[in-house]
């Protein structure tokens, strides 16, 4: 009897097959190793030539479609010949921006990057780095404006920040009823707090999704490289401040510097008194988002951590981002 191939739901991809198979596709020359990386969102290769190095980016099946793919490196392309400094996708001898892997588990994409010169600087992140990075954002939110795109990307709306967030982490909640509760009532107070903020442009555009310390590598003379793009799409603008906040919060980022990356954004985007007031709320969307977007990631990486411990932990941190103090941390 004839077994069909036992289903999965992530596979490792050989490197061998993907030199052979993917990397042929480029015009790289030689390619002398290729080896995993990173596991995060995407599995992150390190690709080597006799002369260069690049990054090797292949989607997880279950994290974003076709469409999602093509929306995000179409806009890095873009991004690329108006001259921001961003990891921007190589095309293949044919042109594509992408290639596309029949996995185990269904459709994978793999994209090409040159690998980005300089270093993150995570905990070194100092006042001059941030100021870079704010102002290099709203230059991005500026040139953004006249982006086009035929691929449907979901937007970061509320309804998909929180309500599908919500969807996401309640069956983990179900044996503590008041902090399900909690999490239901934070989220309708958010909302609450963001009726005022208007779909329209300029409030309204294109969003990195994910700007922060750890995405993006500095050199010695403070040039930067942006990267990670995966969580972009059309959302407020202030969004994307918001998450800097969020992300850098909880990284322990000191006031001074996390002030320093709002007002240099301001030097090109001034913020209207609606979307400053609206930071803090969407700091707490941010919040939330990540940890669904952590829940789901648990099905490849591992269950164990997603215990009551790391449910508390994420409360704790959504009760102090919803606090008047909030920025005191």
């Amino acid at each position: 009897m004839i077994q069909s191939v036992f289903p999965v739901i992530y596979s490792t991809l050989a490197s061998s097959a993907l030199i052979n198979r993917v990397l042929s596709q480029y015009s790289l020359g030689l390619v002398t190793r290729c080896m995993l990386w990173n596991r995060g969102l995407s599995d992150v290769y390190l690709v080597e030539t006799t002369t260069e190095q690049y990054i090797l980016r292949v989607s997880h099946h279950h994290w974003r479609s076709q469409a999602d793919i093509q929306f995000e490196l179409e806009l890095l392309d873009f991004l690329h010949q108006h001259f921001l400094p961003v990891a921007y996708p190589l095309k293949t001898k044919d042109g594509r921006l992408f290639v596309i892997i029949n996995a185990l588990e269904g459709d994978r994409y793999a994209a090409l990057f040159p690998y980005a010169k300089g270093k993150v600087p995570l905990g070194d992140f100092n006042l001059t780095q941030s100021r870079l990075l704010g102002e290099t954002l709203g230059k991005l939110h500026q040139t953004a404006v006249n982006f086009r795109s035929q691929a449907k990307r979901q937007p970061l709306t509320l309804k998909y920040l929180l309500d599908d967030s919500f969807d996401i982490i309640a069956p983990f909640l179900q044996h503590r009823i008041s902090d399900l509760n909690y999490l239901q009532g934070a989220i309708a107070r958010i909302k609450q707090q963001l009726q005022d903020l208007s779909q329209e442009p300029p409030l309204w555009g294109i969003c990195w999704g994910d700007p922060h310390s750890g995405n993006v590598h500095f050199t010695a003379d403070n040039q930067l490289t942006l990267f990670d793009f995966d969580q972009c799409g059309y959302g407020w603008r202030a969004f994307d401040l918001a998450k800097f906040l969020q992300v850098s919060l909880r990284a322990g980022i000191g006031r001074q510097v996390r002030d320093a990356f709002i007002n240099s954004y301001q030097t090109v985007q001034p913020l209207t008194d609606v979307e400053f007031g609206a930071l803090q709320a969407l700091t707490g969307v941010a919040h939330i988002w990540v940890w669904a977007i952590n829940i789901n990631a648990a099905s490849i990486h591992s269950w164990c951590r997603l215990d009551d411990s790391y449910f508390s932990q994420r409360l704790e941190q959504l009760k102090r981002l919803t606090s008047k103090d909030w920025q005191l941390f």
